[in-house]
């Protein structure tokens, strides 16, 4: 193995300082707006989780200028994933946007994953409604996103439709369904139980199948024709890497 394949194995300091972005500063901040703000600044909350994102992704560009044509690109992929949203509205959880988040996650790298995620959730919800809910929404996209590129990079999952598909089906299951039906119960009620919790969950057993199976099937369809076609750009225009 080489000694570029060796590094890459690794975490960079910018997946690292993502990583405690995403699995601790967010939820922290996600936690504060229910207990301390009543989850009525759920604008602000939200906000926050973008600037959250915005330190790791900005750091791609820490030793060069960031190109024009490299920003579009994640607001091309952000604005189909929240026209894909709004697409499929009137099929509750039948939604493309996991796959897209996975799909950018794996071809940009996760911090390109996560904000993708991140901002479809937030963007999108001025379609389909603002809430409480929304801050939970943009973190559960978003993490989904930003594990897919750290397990591609790690070479746990590849470009294929099968690998793809298996994680799509699962992080979509069990990652976002059960992160918000989490944080239904919490914004819901105050009084939080095991019993309670469990309810959620088997409440929401068949949407979270709906969109287990929705991301499945999107990936089948469009994930090998968009990793072809982003490959191809990121060499033409030598794109963000994330090695």
């Amino acid at each position: 193995m080489s000694g570029k394949s060796l590094e890459k194995k690794h975490l960079n300091r910018r997946t690292i300082v993502s990583a405690i972005m995403i699995l601790i500063v967010i939820p922290a901040t996600i936690f504060l707006g229910i207990y301390f703000l009543n989850d009525r600044r759920y604008y602000f909350i939200s906000l926050l989780i973008i600037i959250y994102t915005m330190v790791p992704f900005i750091m791609i560009f820490e030793k060069r200028e960031p190109q024009a044509r490299e920003l579009v690109i994640i607001a091309v992929l952000t604005a189909i994933a929240v026209a894909g949203r709004g697409a499929f509205y009137m099929i509750p959880q039948f939604k493309p946007v996991v796959a897209i988040v996975i799909i950018t996650g794996v071809s940009l790298g996760a911090e390109s994953g996560f904000l993708v995620g991140a901002l479809t959730g937030f963007v999108s919800n001025f379609f389909f409604g603002q809430g409480p809910w929304t801050p939970w929404q943009m973190f559960c996209f978003g993490i989904i996103g930003f594990l897919a590129g750290i397990l591609f990079q790690k070479g746990i999952i590849k470009k294929t439709r099968l690998s793809l598909c298996i994680y799509g089906g699962l992080s979509t299951f069990f990652i976002y369904g059960g992160i918000i039906d989490l944080g239904s119960l919490l914004i819901f009620t105050s009084n939080f139980s095991w019993k309670a919790l469990l309810a959620t969950y088997i409440s929401g057993f068949w949407f979270n199948i709906v969109h287990a199976i929705a991301t499945v099937f999107f990936l089948f369809f469009i994930s090998q024709p968009m990793i072809e076609k982003l490959d191809r750009v990121k060499i033409k225009y030598g794109l963000i890497e994330i090695e």
